[in-house]
């Protein structure tokens, strides 16, 4: 490949797909998001979120400052939430899937979402996803 012509580097600059961690990040958002609409829990939330992972999908420079946004602000937020909730009387509590009923302790389930919560960040933060967005373009999202 020839770098030194800037038509061919143009071209290669500009086709810029995907990447697959970015992928598996917006499959996970809508699938959040789609669940929070059925159970009518955070609406508004779900209906942001959804509204961003357009932003992300059509590269807009103002979608990647959203993701970034959101995933660290998700994180702060996950990292209180031992802080917030802690109850020395009560520290397991149940799940139930269908007929699967468990009691896990508290701390595996905010490690969980604080383990989900950093590799959101992760995914947002890494170089291949910051490529991919259209640099040029400025933060109206609606162009």
């Amino acid at each position: 490949m020839d770098t030194k012509n800037p038509v061919t580097a143009s071209n290669t600059l500009s086709k810029v797909i995907l990447p697959k961690r970015l992928i598996a990040l917006l499959v996970f958002l809508v699938l959040i998001s789609i669940t929070g609409l059925i159970m009518k829990q955070g609406v508004l939330f779900c209906i942001l979120t959804l509204f961003m992972v357009l932003a992300i999908i059509g590269k807009q420079k103002a979608g990647l400052i959203m993701l970034r946004v959101y995933t660290s602000l998700q994180l702060a937020i996950v990292s209180m939430l031992p802080l917030v909730l802690y109850d020395p009387e009560n520290l397991a509590s149940s799940f139930a899937i269908g007929s699967f009923n468990a009691q896990v302790p508290d701390w595996i389930i905010f490690s969980i979402l604080i383990l989900i919560a950093i590799v959101q960040v992760w995914i947002a933060f890494t170089r291949k996803v910051g490529q991919y967005f259209n640099r040029e373009v400025n933060l109206n999202i609606m162009r």
